[in-house]
């Protein structure tokens, strides 16, 4: 008997970067020497939004959600043995993208590398930076631009390279339906391919409608997950076709990678986390004809805080066993004509049609960008409303609560503390590296990439002298900005109440009781101090405060903390609540609660949420901090309550 064929794996990779870029090339040599056979780079902040590590707004972020890349020095140590033409490397950054793929090349160059086979992809979907990300420089229009200027130098130049990964992933993590997250995607992909039919020719297009690539999410529901997958090959293929008119079917094919959802993991229970990231990794490799190119999974305790190199592991060998030790590779596809697939499958196509079909009539994605962010904003509401109604299950969270104290978070070594002193490390060498330069070399290289920015030149070209001449990040997003224009996107959050009833009556009343003892409606500033731009969470608090009754202010993301300090003198504010996801909690609020006291606004009280380890939560408590919020706490109904308490600590019921 003839052993079955089985098919080739998908790529393994777990997305990772931090402290240093000498700290994370050991980390990736590491994660190889594991059987990983792609990396995934991530970046801090300050290298996503165009900062250099010593810039204002990098205060607290320099190395905490990811690796900095400030010049090409950092990129030279991140790679340091790490042969690049041999490598398949994804980079997740988008409004920076041309200037670290510029950064990579150098960096390939200077290793002897045959840039025409270098092998890997830049995140650089923008739109999804309007809606649920947040780290976006410029307007949409000329982020648009810089996305086709990426992938037309590509073409001609590196013809291996994805040039794009249109990026559904957070649009899930920002509470998007399935419909929703396949229609925003396919949104942008036309959006792109629109551009960037004029920039590159008919006999060339068809190709680069093969480069693009897609990174998507799957979510615990497995059925629904796995036919949505089904959905966008079909869709994919179909407006190819119709709409691009690719005849050749080896450039319709949907090439995809996937993180599974961070969204639905839990810091309470969070050992069933494990349980949760192999049923959704079951949902984008099981169906052949959906099976996912390359595969990265979060770990356990994401929900804790930065996951350690065990954890990391722990994530890879779950993907290996899955490849190697089951039959899964072994069989042709197990979906193809089950009536009820086939049926979801429709389903969810006609809703992205639909969806489709109102931003077209908008004008396409980046003129519907306000009316998707409130889409998501609302599709987040009603999830979480289901959850604390307990319409949706979540176990160890809304039922069966009960537990065992877990073994594996005993102590404080369940996840990994940023090292202290990699902040100064890296400002130190940011400091000699602009010392050592050549500074008419720099002006000379700064002012061709500005002149490219305003000409309408394909901006890769000066953007890879700057990085040669050793012009900084902070340098090229300067110039980018000044070309181009700052930018703040929509936050989703109307004035307008919406029909939530569920369970406010009471919080209703109390707000209205206290607002008649201060004599005007009770102000509630929300805030987003730093670079961190996931904006869920403070657009749900904004939300339902608003739901609820209360006077909200909320400007959106990316404040420093003396912006938001004016903010509460100026809106005269009774409380002011900060999200911060990125783990800078530590100094940000450090600094806003100094420069309260500073100005008078000790009394006022300040409550944080965020990914805080109950240490970190114990000292912002000690500083004066009123409340802590953590994943944990999921009834926005007690939070807001919580608020009226701390504004008046005896609320009387409104006569």
């Amino acid at each position: 008997m003839t052993a079955p064929t089985k098919d080739k794996p998908w790529l393994f990779r777990t997305y990772a970067g931090h402290s240093t870029a000498k700290a994370s090339n050991a980390l990736y040599r590491g994660n190889l020497a594991k059987g990983q056979t792609g990396l995934s780079v991530a970046f801090d902040l300050p290298t996503q939004t165009g900062y250099d590590s010593d810039h204002e707004l990098a205060r607290g972020e320099v190395g905490k959600v990811g690796v900095p890349i400030s010049h090409l020095g950092d990129m030279r140590a991140l790679f340091a043995n790490i042969p690049l033409e041999q490598m398949n490397t994804s980079m997740t950054i988008n409004s920076t993208a041309p200037w670290l793929l510029s950064l990579y090349i150098a960096a390939a160059e200077e290793q002897g590398a045959d840039i025409s086979k270098l092998n890997g992809t830049v995140q650089n979907d923008i739109i999804k930076e309007y809606l649920s990300r947040g780290t976006y420089i410029c307007p949409p229009a000329p982020s648009l631009r810089m996305i086709t200027d990426v992938a037309a130098y590509t073409q001609k130049h590196l013809p291996k390279w994805n040039p794009m990964n249109i990026c559904s992933y957070h649009l899930q993590e920002a509470g998007a339906t399935p419909e929703q997250e396949l229609a925003f995607a396919l949104a942008t992909a036309c959006a792109v391919l629109d551009d960037l039919k004029g920039k590159v020719s008919a006999d060339d297009f068809p190709n680069m409608v093969g480069r693009i690539s897609f990174f998507v999410n799957a979510g615990i529901r497995f059925i629904t997950e796995m036919c949505k997958m089904r959905a966008f090959v079909d869709l994919w293929d179909e407006i190819c076709l119709t709409r691009y008119g690719v005849q050749d079917a080896k450039y319709r094919r949907f090439r995809y990678g996937v993180q599974v959802n961070s969204l639905g993991l839990t810091e309470q229970q969070p050992e069933n986390n494990v349980y949760r990231i192999l049923i959704e990794a079951l949902a984008v490799t099981l169906s052949k004809k959906a099976r996912a190119r390359a595969v990265q999974l979060p770990a356990w305790n994401e929900a804790l805080g930065l996951p350690r190199p065990w954890d990391q592991q722990w994530s890879l060998r779950m993907q290996q066993i899955l490849a190697y030790e089951s039959d899964l590779l072994e069989y042709d596809d197990l979906f193809d004509g089950n009536p009820a697939v086939d049926r979801k499958v429709e389903a969810l196509k006609e809703g992205a049609r639909e969806e489709l079909a109102r931003i077209d009539d908008m004008g396409g994605a980046v003129a519907a960008i306000g009316y998707m962010k409130g889409r998501l904003v609302e599709a987040n509401a009603e999830r979480i409303g289901r959850i604390e109604t307990g319409e949706t299950t979540v176990v160890g969270v809304n039922r069966w609560t009960e537990t065992t104290p877990s073994p594996l978070t005993a102590g404080d070594g369940s996840i990994m503390a940023a090292d202290p002193e990699a902040e100064a490390d890296q400002l130190e060498r940011l400091a000699e590296w602009k010392t050592a330069r050549s500074a008419a070399a720099i002006e000379a290289a700064l002012a061709a990439l500005r002149s490219a920015a305003q000409s309408g030149a394909n901006i890769m070209p000066p953007s890879i002298a700057c990085a040669k001449a050793g012009v900084t990040t902070g340098e090229w997003g300067a110039t980018i900005r000044a070309a181009f224009g700052e930018y703040r996107a929509p936050t989703g959050v109307s004035q307008s109440p919406s029909n939530r009833t569920e369970g406010l009556e009471p919080i209703r009343e109390a707000v209205q009781a206290v607002s008649s003892k201060l004599g005007r409606p009770l102000k509630f500033l929300v805030g987003k101090p730093g670079l961190d731009g996931h904006s869920n969470g403070a657009e749900q608090i904004a939300a339902r405060a608003r739901d609820c009754g209360m006077d909200i202010h909320y400007e959106g993301i990316r404040l420093t903390p003396s912006e938001i300090v004016n903010a509460a003198i100026e809106q005269d504010a009774h409380i002011v609540g900060l999200s911060i996801l990125s783990g800078s909690h530590l100094p940000l609020i450090t600094e806003t609660l100094q420069m309260m006291r500073e100005h008078g606004l000790a009394e006022i009280p300040l409550v944080v949420g965020g990914i805080i380890p109950e240490n970190d939560a114990e000292a912002l408590r000690k500083m004066g901090v009123a409340a802590v919020y953590t994943p944990k706490d999921f009834e926005l109904n007690k939070i807001m309550m919580d608020i009226v308490v701390l504004v008046d600590p005896s609320p009387v019921p409104a006569e």
